[in-house]
């Protein structure tokens, strides 16, 4: 799926927490979020679109799920948090190159041609990945381990990037054709920026194949590389990018700009990246996967660059003036998103609410984000129920809304939305700091569903009153408008 993937270490965040976040960018997905019981969990699990079937583990946790609501390509969880305070988000489709290809084949399902003939089982994908990992891990390098052996023993047939999070740690996990993977640990002090393509840039070997202390990897990925000719390396440095990905013109009209416009963002003053003279342009191959952020990052800088629509350059396609580039690149807040979540987990809690879940439905370009408590029995329904049919009595739908009035009239409507960005954050802040010391004087998880209900009661609130600025604006500029001067 073409989505865009921000991951922050705890070093280069302002709070010492973690963070890993994703836009889930499918074809205009209808999505809710929900909380799976281990009693709702399966203990033998089918795929809809491979047919894979898979025997799990007995003892799951309960966890939180951004599922499709239309279940006919299956379930598609996208992300979530763990009741050990785990998150994960699946999947980043990234690129791959023939030469991997080739070499280690997709696994994909194939029906059967012939009378007589079996279909041919496929691998795991993104449609499943959630659901068969996030309930049995206590560690982000624990959810490494785990889908590398799903992926050893069913293969996938897509080329993904996952992340995982906990408290002290951030794990990025690629695939490498139908059975293959590698992963690392990302730095404390980095972010790293991931838009639909191989990303990792550099890998220690050596510590894959001992201590493991930051890098991990398939058994004989070693023997993988050296057999079937794939290092393109001429210096002896291992680039991963430039042996399992690729560098195409689609990725400099799709992908690499992405990367330009998030690492312009985050180290505006130690790498150039415009006019004649930039080190790198949005075509550029050689963009680094992690970065150095030049200041600590907040949950709204996460949220501004997954948001990102190429806002202070020739390229956006919102701009009023004729720069001949207007939207010439793939924004990052597209118009077909289904959710957005950043998984933050945090330190300076007490454990059970390490775990905070922000969820932005729609276009992140113009929807906003209500941070919710993972750790309860259920969510409130203004973010569970969802259905097919428009409505605004959930959060899904009012941010489609939003997202259209905004779009179709982004000049006099997109101050409301920047007034109704910064209300959600500054409300959500303060109720989750009320409940943070509630939950902490008296140790009660029940508190917690009372503290989503109040999230989800102020930003109905927050919501109907901007849908009902946007409205009147966008009705002021409709084309059968008239005025009649008759004095």
């Amino acid at each position: 799926m073409p989505c865009t993937t921000v991951l922050v270490g705890k070093n280069a965040t302002n709070d010492h927490s973690t963070m890993i976040a994703r836009t889930d960018d499918g074809f205009f997905d209808v999505k809710k979020l929900i909380v799976v019981e281990p009693k709702d969990q399966p203990r033998k699990y089918k795929s809809v679109l491979s047919h894979v079937e898979i025997e799990l583990p007995d003892h799951p946790m309960r966890y939180t799920s951004c599922p499709s609501v239309d279940k006919k390509s299956g379930i598609w969880a996208a992300t979530g948090i763990n009741e050990a305070q785990v998150g994960m988000t699946a999947t980043e489709t990234i690129t791959s190159n023939p030469r991997v290809l080739s070499a280690d084949p997709l696994v994909e399902y194939r029906k059967a041609e012939k009378r007589g003939e079996k279909d041919t089982i496929g691998g795991i994908g993104e449609e499943d990945i959630v659901v068969l990992v996030l309930p049995y891990i206590r560690t982000a390098r624990e959810g490494v381990l785990r889908l590398a052996q799903l992926l050893e023993t069913y293969g996938t047939y897509e080329s993904n990037g996952i992340a995982f999070n906990d408290e002290d740690e951030v794990w990025w996990m690629e695939t490498i054709g139908g059975h293959h993977w590698m992963a690392r640990r990302v730095p404390d002090d980095c972010c790293v920026i991931a838009p639909n393509q191989f990303g990792m840039d550099s890998f220690d070997m050596e510590d894959a194949f001992t201590e493991q202390k930051a890098h991990l990897c398939s058994k004989d990925l070693k023997d993988f590389i050296r057999d079937n000719h794939l290092d393109l390396n001429q210096s002896g440095r291992m680039n991963p990018r430039d042996i399992f990905g690729s560098h195409t013109d689609m990725d400099h009209i799709y992908n690499t700009p992405r990367a330009w416009f998030m690492g312009r963002y985050l180290t505006p003053t130690t790498h150039t990246w415009d006019g004649p003279n930039a080190e790198f342009t949005p075509e550029s191959d050689r963009i680094p996967w992690a970065l150095v952020p030049e200041r600590k990052l907040a949950v709204e800088d996460v949220r501004y660059l997954l948001s990102g629509h190429f806002q202070g350059t020739p390229y956006n396609p919102y701009t009023s003036q004729d720069t001949g580039k207007r939207g010439m690149y793939r924004s990052i807040g597209i118009n077909r998103t289904g959710v957005t979540s950043i998984c933050q987990i945090r330190s300076h809690v007490p454990e059970a609410i390490r775990g905070i879940e922000w969820i932005c439905f729609g276009s992140t370009a113009f929807s906003s984000m209500l941070p919710v408590y993972p750790n309860v029995p259920s969510m409130p329904a203004y973010l569970s129920r969802v259905t097919l049919d428009m409505s605004t009595e959930n959060f899904y739908w009012s941010s489609r809304l939003i997202d259209t009035l905004v779009d179709h009239d982004y000049a006099s409507c997109i101050q409301l939305v920047n007034r109704y960005h910064n209300a959600m954050f500054t409300e959500g802040r303060k109720l989750v700091r009320e409940y943070d010391a509630r939950y902490t004087d008296s140790g009660d998880l029940s508190v917690l569903q009372k503290a989503n209900d109040a999230l989800c009661a102020m930003a109905k609130k927050e919501t109907v009153s901007v849908m009902n600025k946007l409205m009147l604006e966008s009705s002021k500029h409709m084309k059968n408008g008239f005025n009649l001067a008759d004095n």
